[in-house]
């Protein structure tokens, strides 16, 4: 029996204190599913029949939720996700040209893992990702969910052939990157103990606020009374 058939006892018994977090066991089908593919690289159909048992529901379900959101892979997952911003900003400041660098230079294409050549420590599985919330540092790049920021496709191909060549390498914004699937088991809601590595925002995304301060600017303080209700736009004076 192949280890993708089934989940081992320890996953199991995870999947059930994922789900134990819920008033509404339904509602850890996300995390619980980042487990499996913490635990076996992908969503499984083993992985998919294990979260309908826990939770009561069907298998249809489930899969319907796994297909539903990209971060859920049904292929392998190299041992690091590379996302590239193809969004609006991204694009104009370079983020086509990066994707179409690393398309060559991985020889692979959208959502596909590079070949493992002799030598090479891990593996890179390459995706345009539509919008990384990063505009600010565009061109941006994601490892596993990391931040690359202000890249160029010079760099781009630098950070991959560090990656695959089992160098240490750290988001532009501090953390330093694990492995895809221990980023997911992260995901799933189990502490790194890494979470306080790094800047919770860099310079550029606080440059509005830096501005409020040396010119005094407020927010405009909250009305008082009671608050309107859904539809009610208040009487005109």
């Amino acid at each position: 029996m192949s280890e993708l058939d089934t989940l081992d006892a320890a996953t199991m018994a995870e999947l059930r204190e994922i789900a134990a977090r819920y008033p509404q066991p339904r509602s850890g089908l996300l995390p619980m599913l980042h487990l499996v593919q913490s635990a076996q690289g992908r969503v499984t159909p083993a992985g998919i029949e294990a979260c309908a048992e826990v939770l009561g529901i069907t298998a249809a379900e489930v899969s319907g939720v796994a297909t539903f959101y990209t971060m859920y892979k049904r292929r392998p997952v190299g041992d690091y996700h590379v996302g590239v911003c193809t969004n609006t900003l991204c694009a104009v400041m370079g983020g086509d040209l990066i994707l179409e660098r690393l398309k060559e230079h991985l020889d692979v294409g959208n959502d596909e893992t590079a070949p493992r050549r002799e030598g090479d420590e891990a593996t890179v599985t390459l995706e345009h990702i539509e919008c990384n919330a990063a505009c600010d540092y565009a061109p941006v790049m994601t490892v596993n969910w990391e931040f690359m920021d202000n890249q160029t496709p010079e760099s781009a191909t630098q950070l991959v052939d560090d990656l695959r060549a089992g160098r240490e390498v750290h988001s532009t914004r501090g953390p330093k990157l694990c492995t895809w699937r221990e980023a997911e088991r992260v995901l799933a809601g189990f502490n790194d103990g890494l979470a306080d590595q790094g800047p919770s925002a860099g310079p550029a995304s606080l440059v509005g606020r830096e501005i409020a301060r040396e010119r005094g600017w407020t927010a405009p303080a909250a009305p008082s009374g009671p608050a309107l209700g859904a539809g009610d736009q208040g009487t005109p004076k």
